[in-house]
């Protein structure tokens, strides 16, 4: 068995949302390399199971939970299932989400709310149930998973980017009122990662060239190196940094 640096996250529980897939599963086999037992949510039972030995592989541990985080009363059962298998959760990353390009004026009313739901009302319902696991305890770790369409936009970005700016509020306010227990919220803002979200422009040879050519460091970003940095975040060494947004973006936003 593959060694585990068990001395950073050993004893923390947690709970990665969309994490049957990109940036969820870096950041669950991360964490679980820190020691971690991660909590793997998302909609596909077969996917997290895969993650899941992924992680069992690496010396990890995991428990896979399938729940439709739209809805409150599926967030609500998620709480009461996850308590009663796992314990409390001291880490909870915000990493679900969907997006849809188009003009706003192709937009139907039912694809707003939908994306609108995955992105922004799953955090706050998610937030809501879990939060109260961390407080009383001098440790708690959020990560909001925003996105560069908080710092800049796009032509057809209108649905994705109005949900990452709105999150980004929602984790400032919230990283104050949470200050006082010892619980840190922090969004990271991805750049152009290679996942599933960017197959129409990795499969679109003159759309992947404009995009590496925007990229400084002229490549497109490695999940790992999310992984890496929602570890640290979750780490007792972040436990300084608090309401702010991390840009992982190869220096798009620079420019």
């Amino acid at each position: 068995m593959p060694n585990v640096n068990t001395t950073g996250l050993k004893g923390r529980n947690a709970l990665i949302t969309g994490a049957s897939k990109g940036l969820g599963r870096a950041m669950a086999i991360a964490l679980a390399k820190h020691g971690a037992h991660v909590v793997l949510v998302a909609r596909d039972k077969e996917k997290l199971e895969s993650v899941a030995a992924e992680v069992a592989e690496i010396g990890g541990t995991s428990s896979v939970f399938v729940a439709d985080l739209t809805q409150e009363s599926a967030v609500l059962a998620l709480e009461t299932e996850v308590s009663a298998k796992v314990g409390k959760v001291q880490i909870l990353i915000n990493n679900a989400g969907a997006n849809l390009r188009k003009n706003i004026t192709d937009f139907t009313v039912d694809e707003w709310k939908g994306v609108q739901d995955t992105n922004l009302t799953s955090v706050f319902l998610m937030c809501r149930s879990f939060v109260p696991h961390m407080k009383g305890s001098g440790y708690g770790r959020i990560i909001n998973m925003t996105s560069i369409m908080a710092h800049v936009s796009m032509p057809q970005r209108t649905l994705y980017s109005s949900t990452k700016f709105a999150l980004l509020g929602l984790t400032k306010a919230l990283a104050l009122e949470l200050a006082p227990e010892g619980i840190t919220v922090n969004g990271i803002s991805p750049g152009p990662f290679a996942t599933e979200m960017n197959t129409p422009i990795l499969q679109n040879p003159e759309l992947n060239a404009q995009f590496v050519s925007k990229i400084p460091v002229g490549r497109w970003g490695k999940v790992e190196e999310i992984g890496a940095l929602a570890a640290f975040l979750c780490s007792d060494d972040a436990g300084f940094i608090t309401g702010t947004d991390v840009l992982i973006d190869g220096g798009w936003c620079a420019m």
